[in-house]
């Protein structure tokens, strides 16, 4: 066995708190504000039903999102240093957030006090549910006795497969955010023109533009698809997972509808885990986006 670490994620990680509490990692949240002067944690303060309920209510009010600061991040991590017990922490891509800026700030402050603590602080490249399943990578390793430095070592190297394929409700959030300025000027003022997104490492790309959601998403399923057909290994070395927004419902619609296109390819596939995409998202996104994260297993199935 190796030596046990612990595993610790900043909000954009938006996974749920049963499941964190059950896996043993530690979530330090991010702040969601609607008036620009009160912000609430996110899952402490604000639930993120709640959360895409007041943006669905309050059409044309934009909240915004803020990190974690360095003071949260050190209450976090001094009681590990403290019990000279190691720490991985993984953020939010920093194309996207200054979280990971927080952290290494917050590491240097404790360092000061507990020379010998072990911090290493992780960019993920990625964000929301895909995040959510790097850490339980992270997790499966931890729990299959992969020392600490092997541990950071195949995090660091399973990163950049990463991929989220995602599309949104409308153009009207990405704009206001000038999160993706590329798409918006592709997609100018056309009706009902809805783009389709790609995340990989660390930034958003366009990879399309159609009307209506039906023919979005069947282009979200494609670039899955066209991703796995590229690979050299099988599906059963990379964990997918979909996100979605405020609707659940059309959530695990389309997850079932992705399950039978892909068993219909021949992939031989179980399940695909459901996760609703959070507020440090969905401010930029709106209330629904909807799409697939897909990354490679810290540890083959078989092992």
């Amino acid at each position: 066995m190796g030596e046990t670490f612990h595993i610790i994620s900043d909000g954009s990680c938006d996974l749920p708190t049963t499941l964190t509490q059950e896996k043993n990692i530690t979530v330090v949240p991010f702040y969601v504000s609607f008036d620009e002067e009160h912000y609430l944690k996110e899952t402490v303060d604000i639930a993120v039903r709640d959360f895409y309920q007041m943006m669905v209510d309050k059409k044309g009010v934009y909240p915004k999102s803020s990190m974690p600061s360095i003071q949260d991040y050190a209450e976090v991590f001094r009681p590990f240093a403290e019990n000279d017990i190691p720490v991985i922490c993984i953020c939010i891509t920093t194309k996207f957030s200054g979280s990971l800026q927080s952290a290494q700030n917050a590491k240097e402050l404790v360092l000061e006090k507990y020379p010998q603590a072990r911090i290493t602080v992780l960019d993920s490249t990625v964000d929301t549910v895909l995040q959510g399943q790097f850490v339980l990578e992270a997790v499966s390793l931890r729990d299959h006795g992969v020392s600490y430095h092997d541990a950071i070592t195949r995090l660091n190297a399973i990163k950049s497969t990463g991929r989220i394929f995602f599309t949104v409700g409308n153009m009207e959030y990405l704009r206001h955010g000038g999160r993706i300025g590329k798409v918006a000027a592709i997609a100018g003022g056309a009706l009902d023109i809805r783009p389709v997104i790609t995340l990989k490492q660390g930034e958003i790309f366009p990879s399309g533009l159609d009307r209506g959601r039906k023919r979005t998403l069947k282009k979200v399923m494609n670039l899955l698809l066209e991703y796995l057909q590229e690979s050299s290994l099988g599906i059963d070395r990379y964990s997918l997972v979909v996100g979605y927004g405020y609707d659940k419902e059309e959530g695990i619609a389309f997850r079932d509808q992705a399950l039978s296109t892909l068993r219909e390819k021949g992939y031989a596939i179980d399940e695909i885990p459901v996760f609703q995409i959070g507020a440090t998202i969905g401010v930029h996104t709106g209330p629904y986006p909807l799409g697939f994260g897909v990354i490679e297993r810290g540890i083959a199935e078989s092992q």
